[in-house]
């Protein structure tokens, strides 16, 4: 499978990543351009289908930032460090014969600059640096004036920028500038790093499943009615064993009267598509003689889908009858599972013909998928699974239902590490 990388810069840095990734196996670059750094926050929403973000400049990164945090996007920024500093003070000075004294530079991390002035502190070269890694917000403007106020004191001959734009505002002003070079080996390191970042993500991405069944207290010790109580243990471990293998699921009998299923989105894929109908929990009604809880509980780790299994699993034992639930990853507590929900399907096929403007088959298919998940919190991304068309056509017909006021948002759902996460919707009617 081949790692999609979004590579966001200018034409020419761009240019310069697609040659290097030429000599990878299983990678292949979007490129998304912009002629200004804050255009990133519009244009990374184009990128959503790829599995890394890679930044090449600090400011667009800093731009997108609180979205990358926020919906806790995979990213990667190419290191803009002591060496690319370096880097572009010898190549001026070696390569173009020139030499400033008095150099401005503007810099994402203030420690990089330490090593630079080690470096040349022995020929009385004098610094001056701006360090946005404790600003609020990136500020174009405020680098600009820090630069030129410089040059206007005369305390400074030369700017060194880590952004186009600054090198552009500086140069309309009189002043010499240059951006930073960033050398193939940062480039390389980055690409490396995002491909890392993304197999990461893959072994570790999707939501882990764990179940816990145990037999209900009855009040009555396994003592005073061993046989019986042997005998249900031993069939309800046949049909756990039978379901583990049915989903792909882990099966542990952990102490004697509960056993421990872990799985992954097998095990995951039957419990949404059986919200309404729980066979698993049918057969356990119809052949134990004791009553049972069943708790699943969803996350991204494993620590975390066992606090939930036992979560769901303490709402279990406020009923008496054998029954499931299931928390989620964001904590939501769904169910009981495999027990039918009174749906007023009359109103809700009216309100789909009046409100939402559906035809008569849409709005039956639509009824017949609720009354599938038996009411259950549903995303677009479930309507397109279940009526086998693209995301994009149920998007649409999630946005007739809201605008008919017929649905409304009542939570987000987060599948897996990368992406944004997705809206989940109830009925109103």
């Amino acid at each position: 499978m081949k790692t999609k990388i979004a590579v966001f810069g200018r034409t020419e840095i761009l240019n310069r990543v697609n040659i290097l990734t030429e000599e990878y196996d299983n990678v292949e670059i979007l490129p998304f351009v912009y002629a200004h750094s804050s255009e990133v926050t519009e244009i990374i929403e184009s990128a959503l289908m790829c599995d890394v973000y890679l930044f090449t400049e600090p400011l667009s990164y800093l731009y997108a930032r609180e979205k990358i945090e926020k919906e806790k996007l995979p990213a990667v920024l190419v290191a803009h460090n002591e060496y690319m500093i370096l880097g572009s003070l010898y190549k001026r000075r070696d390569i173009r014969n020139q030499k400033h004294d008095r150099i401005s530079i503007d810099i994402p991390n203030r420690k990089h600059m330490s090593e630079v002035i080690k470096e040349f502190g022995g020929e009385e070269q004098e610094f001056y640096y701006y360090s946005y890694e404790d600003d609020d917000a990136p500020d174009i403007d405020k680098i600009v004036a820090f630069h030129k106020k410089l040059w206007d004191d005369g305390s400074i001959d030369y700017v060194l920028s880590s952004s186009k734009e600054v090198e552009s505002h500086m140069k309309h002003s009189g002043i010499p500038a240059s951006t930073m070079i960033i050398p193939d080996i940062l480039l390389n390191q980055a690409i490396q790093e995002a491909k890392s970042l993304t197999i990461l993500n893959r072994n570790k991405g999707a939501l882990l499943v764990t179940g816990y069944i145990r037999l209900k207290e009855t009040g009555v010790a396994p003592a005073e009615n061993s046989r019986t109580y042997e005998e249900n243990i031993y069939q309800l471990k046949q049909i756990l064993t039978d379901f583990g293998k049915q989903t792909d699921a882990l099966l542990v009998h952990n102490r004697s009267d509960q056993f421990v299923m872990v799985g992954t989105k097998k095990l995951l894929d039957h419990l949404q598509n059986h919200y309404r109908e729980f066979p698993l929990l049918s057969e356990i009604q119809s052949t134990l003689s004791m009553a049972i809880d069943m708790g699943f509980g969803l996350g991204l780790t494993a620590e975390e889908s066992q606090k939930h299994a036992h979560l769901a699993l303490d709402k279990c034992s406020k009923d008496n009858r054998s029954i499931c639930y299931i928390t989620n990853e964001r904590k939501d507590t769904i169910g009981p599972i495999g027990i039918m929900r009174d749906i007023d399907t009359s109103r809700l096929f009216q309100a789909l013909i009046h409100k939402a403007k559906l035809n008569n088959e849409l709005s039956y298919n639509f009824i017949d998928f609720i009354t599938d998940r038996n009411n259950e919190p549903f995303s677009s991304n479930d309507i397109a699974t279940y009526y086998k068309v693209t995301k994009r056509s149920a998007e649409r017909t999630v946005n007739k239902l809201l605008t008919g006021d017929v649905i409304k948002v009542s939570g987000e759902e987060r599948p897996y590490l990368k992406g944004r996460p997705r809206k989940l919707f109830t009925i109103k009617v």
